[in-house]
């Protein structure tokens, strides 16, 4: 990647500006599965990751490839219709990219979904978990190397990486929803490999409960811009060893499917209140 990553991610923001009058400050990032919320906005422009200036492009199967901004409701969002991956062979620095892009343009709250393999033996396939911490077990982080003050310090605190007042919501928008909304640690892994049955074992015993290969790098850049963050994980299979049977991408997808309905009423129902909370949450 080029060296300045600042200009690059100004130069991506600001084409990004030049394709629509909105201006959003709420940002999504749609995991395996779960794109389908970004085709109900109004107003809505779609700009294909190929597009945008050194933007990655996404490679992975259940994933768009491109950037939607338009409205939910009320509220002016910028959606990305899927993600990258270490897997996909970028860089960490690269899979942040695209955090760093939504944060030069404006985005101040994010909101990351994903795909993830259910440790905590109390889920089921399909259910919702908002988590409220994470591990990082990728081998990388998007802020090695020469940091840049513009972005934010070279040591930023992860007390509080998943904002505290975003969940307090999501879990009154859920119980008002009458939708299941668990808590959970998210552990990040590099894949594309489904992890082994000893593995899970091993992520069990350090606490986590979920396990997946995203979010946490886009989540640590984007503490370190000074953005909150909430995200959702969508449990769409058991992990290794939990139940005695093979794992496969297409379940992931259709479990996704399955949850859509529930995990958009969710969505919409937070955006509003995330968006009036913007100027004080933290």
């Amino acid at each position: 990647m080029n060296s300045d990553l600042f200009t690059r991610a100004e130069t991506a923001a600001a084409f990004v500006w030049s394709q629509t009058t909105l201006r959003p400050q709420v940002g999504l990032v749609l995991g395996s599965g779960l794109g389908s919320f970004a085709d109900d906005l109004t107003e809505a422009v779609r700009i294909p990751y190929s597009d945008i200036p050194t933007f990655p492009r996404s490679t992975a199967v259940g994933h768009a490839g491109q950037l939607v901004i338009g409205k939910s409701g009320d509220v002016p969002v910028a959606v990305m219709q899927g993600r990258v991956h270490l897997y996909e062979g970028y860089s960490a620095a690269e899979v942040a990219f695209p955090t760093r892009v939504l944060g030069r343009a404006g985005i101040r709250a994010l909101v990351l979904t994903n795909a993830a393999g259910g440790i905590n033996v109390e889920y089921g396939q399909g259910a919702l978990v908002l988590l409220r911490d994470q591990i990082n077990l990728q081998g990388q982080n998007p802020l090695t190397g020469a940091n840049d003050e513009r972005f934010g310090p070279r040591f930023p605190d992860m007390s509080y990486t998943y904002t505290k007042r975003y969940r307090e919501i999501a879990l009154e928008a859920a119980k008002q929803l009458s939708i299941p909304l668990r808590e959970g640690v998210y552990a990040a892994v590099a894949g594309p490999s489904y992890e082994t049955p000893a593995e899970i074992r091993f992520l069990r015993t350090i606490g986590a409960d979920l396990v997946g290969m995203s979010t946490v790098l886009e989540a640590t850049a984007a503490r370190h811009m000074g953005m909150n963050v909430m995200a959702i994980s969508c449990v769409t299979n058991m992990a290794a060893g939990i139940i005695d049977q093979p794992l496969v991408h297409e379940e992931v997808l259709e479990a996704g499917r399955r949850v859509m309905g529930q995990f958009i009423a969710l969505l919409r129902a937070v955006l509003p209140r995330i968006a009036v909370e913007l100027p004080q949450a933290g």
